[in-house]
């Protein structure tokens, strides 16, 4: 018989997935991180293969998967424009096809599933801060479509088993998240900045700087996302978890040269398309419903990182 919880992680050896296997790990629950280390590393859960509660097994999400578990966080998919644009048939396909295999396996064993959603659901917002309600304003053929539409048509999925099936569902829409594990090379401004000004390189900043992002720390996001999990059955979402702190990516760029002691320069490039131009949580449901609001600062955040890019960076 067993007692401890059974969580399956997709996408675990991602950079929030793997925080978030490690979390679990601590609450006794034994973990089956799926990964099919596309953008996933196996460095990052490297350190838990010896726990006997760990179970690592290379898949892909858009394949069927049969085990028995009690609760699912569907995690996998690509989450940086550079990764996934790089393939973005497969996107689509890791955010819808893998959203119907983890939500029938769910069906099958009656377990609860997380969708890890996004706030790229808003697209480039007419509404500041973005509030769960507000139901975006997205460019279903652009660029970033592939993962803005397969993100929300996941969701589409996700309350239709709700309604239909009575799946026991929760979604949380994840906003700007940075931490020790990022990938160096996925274009993401945080990772960007910090191994530019560890390289003495110039800051590329896009447009004019001014657009702003609200950065949480991952701990902070895996504690929302284990609340949200462990809330009761009628909580299904979907909640943003994300930091409501506010900063235009300049101020982000004189933090990093600041922490770091870089020499490095601002450089500007044009805005992508389709690029956000705000992005700020309203984080009043997540409070409500989970008791739950970000507790660690940008800076205290930022050093943590910082620490974690110099050693990587020291062993390339």
């Amino acid at each position: 018989m067993h007692l401890e919880k059974r969580i399956l992680v997709t996408g675990g050896a991602g950079f929030i997935g793997s925080h978030l296997c490690e979390a679990l790990l601590k609450t006794g629950a034994e973990v089956l991180c799926v990964d099919n280390f596309f953008t996933g590393a196996r460095a990052n859960v490297a350190h838990l293969l010896d726990n006997k509660h760990f179970e690592m097994l290379r898949h892909d999400v858009t394949i069927p998967l049969f085990v028995e578990v009690d609760q699912v966080y569907n995690m996998a998919c690509p989450a940086s424009p550079v990764h996934y644009q790089f393939d973005p048939v497969q996107t689509t396909k890791t955010s819808v096809h893998g959203a119907i295999n983890m939500l029938g396996l769910a069906k099958r064993t009656k377990a609860r599933i997380l969708q890890a959603s996004t706030s790229e659901v808003y697209g480039d917002p007419d509404v500041h801060p973005q509030q769960e309600d507000y139901w975006g304003n997205v460019n279903p053929i652009g660029p970033r479509s592939c993962y803005d539409e397969g993100k929300r048509c996941a969701e589409t999925l996700f309350f239709d088993y709700y309604r239909q099936h009575q799946l026991d569902i929760k979604v949380a829409r994840i906003f700007n998240t940075y931490g020790p594990r990022m990938h160096p090379n996925d274009g993401r401004v945080v990772s960007n900045f910090i191994v530019q000004a560890l390289r003495g390189e110039d800051i590329t900043l896009y447009g004019d700087g001014q657009q702003t992002r609200s950065f949480c720390y991952v701990d902070d996001l895996v504690r929302g996302l284990i609340a949200l999990m462990e809330s009761p059955e009628g909580v299904t979402g979907p909640i943003n978890l994300g930091n409501p702190g506010e900063f235009t990516i300049r101020e982000l760029a004189e933090h990093v040269i600041d922490l770091t002691g870089s020499k490095s320069q601002l450089t500007n490039k044009p805005l992508p398309e389709d690029d956000p131009k705000k992005r700020r949580p309203d984080i009043t449901r997540a409070k409500d419903q989970l008791d739950w609001e970000p507790t660690i600062k940008l800076r205290d955040g930022l050093v943590k990182t910082i620490t974690y890019f110099d050693e990587l960076l020291q062993k390339l």
